[in-house]
This record gives structure tokens, sequence and C-alpha cells, in this order.
């Protein structure tokens, strides 16, 4: 009876290491909870020269990152850098490549998670006149070309999806064509998603700036 006891505690003792160890690697492989505080630090000294200390930057040359979902925030940061196998990044800008070289994963993950938490500033539509067509692109698409609706993927107030799909609403109407025709181009300007860059294609200069446009004052 003795030496079934004890052999039953080697035994528990045993399982109850490899538990602890396989926990400790479950834990390793997981990212951390992000460090809103780490983030914030980050965006004052790196990322506010162009994107404003809250995300909300203050011309259309640089995105405006303010309530954008974080997923898709971190996932844009590691398109910048080099792909495996030698790949170049899926998106080309020689700055954005260095900013995003110099940061770890959880680097990424921290700051994405404070520009995610900043309330972005409602953007505005400028040209009455082709709010009409980009309303159209935006929620109805243009069949003839098959071109499907904007808001299919990222909703119809332009709240988009969580990891999946941008928030647009109130964005930059010169960021998103700029953005439209990175992604007509494709390898060499933008080559991280097959899905938009079939849909711009089909869009000529001014349905892109006139959806663009409308997005801008979505909300």
């Amino acid at each position: 009876m003795n030496r079934l006891c004890k052999s039953l505690m080697v035994l528990e003792i045993a399982v109850a290491a490899g538990l602890s160890v396989v926990a400790a690697q479950a834990s390793a492989a997981d990212p951390a909870k992000p460090d809103v505080n780490r983030g914030q630090a980050i965006a004052t000294q790196v990322c506010a020269s162009c994107h404003g200390a809250d995300g909300n930057s203050t011309g259309g040359a640089y995105p405006k990152l303010a309530g954008q979902h974080p997923e898709y925030l971190v996932k844009e940061l590691k398109d910048f850098k080099p792909q495996p196998g030698g790949k170049p990044p899926a998106r080309n800008n020689p700055i954005m490549a260095g900013i995003a070289g110099a940061l770890s994963d959880q680097d990424m993950v921290n700051v994405a998670a404070y520009f995610a938490a900043q309330a972005p500033k409602p953007g505005f539509a400028h040209n009455k006149a082709t709010v009409p067509l980009g309303q159209q692109i935006y929620r109805g698409g243009i069949a003839d070309k098959g071109v499907p609706a904007c808001a299919a993927c990222h909703g119809p107030t332009g709240q988009g999806i969580p990891s999946q799909y941008p928030r647009l609403s109130g964005q930059w109407s010169d960021y998103v064509v700029a953005q439209l025709t990175a992604f007509q181009q494709g390898p060499g300007a933008r080559n991280n998603n097959d899905a938009m860059h079939a849909i711009a294609s089909k869009l000529t200069d001014s349905e892109m700036k006139a959806v663009a446009d409308y997005v801008a004052g979505l909300h």
C-alpha cells in the first residue's frame, strides 16, 4: 500500500510539473495584454508628428488612426515589414517600413490599443456634386462592373469589422483615394488585399474620388 501511495504521489507530481510546463509555453506563445500607457509613449514619441498624438492627423497625407480596430492596425504595421521567405513588404512605404521595423510585436499591440481607444474626430464631404455617386457606390456598388457595395464589408456607417475591415468613417478623402490607387497598382504599391485590388481596378478616378469624399463625411 505504501509503495502504491508513493507511486501515485510521484505520478501526481510529474503530471503537475508537465502541466506547468505546458501552461508556461502557452503563456509565452500568447501575446501579452496591451499596455496602453506604453502605447501612448510610442505614439507621442514616434507617431504624433504624422498621425497626431491622439490619432487624429491634421491632413489627408496621413490617415486618422483614432478609433481604428487594433487588430487591423497591428496587421498593417506588420505588412510594412519584409515578409517571410525574403519577400518584400506587402505595403511599400519607406517611412513606415523604418518605423515598423523598429517596433516589436508587443510594441505594435500596445500602440494599436492606444490609438483604438482614442475618439476619432468627424470628417466632412466637400464636393456636394459627387455625393450621390459616392453614396451609390458605397451603399449599392456598381452592378455592371461587378463592384460590390463598400458597406458590405465596411458597414453602413463605415465602422468596419474588427481585424478584417478597417473603419472608414470620417477618414480623409485624399488618403482614401491614395490607397485605392495603391490597390490598383498592386505589387510595388499595396499588395496586401486581393479583393481590394480587384475592386479598385474596376473604378475610374472620378468614382474613387466620389466614394472617398462620401466616406469622409460618413458617420
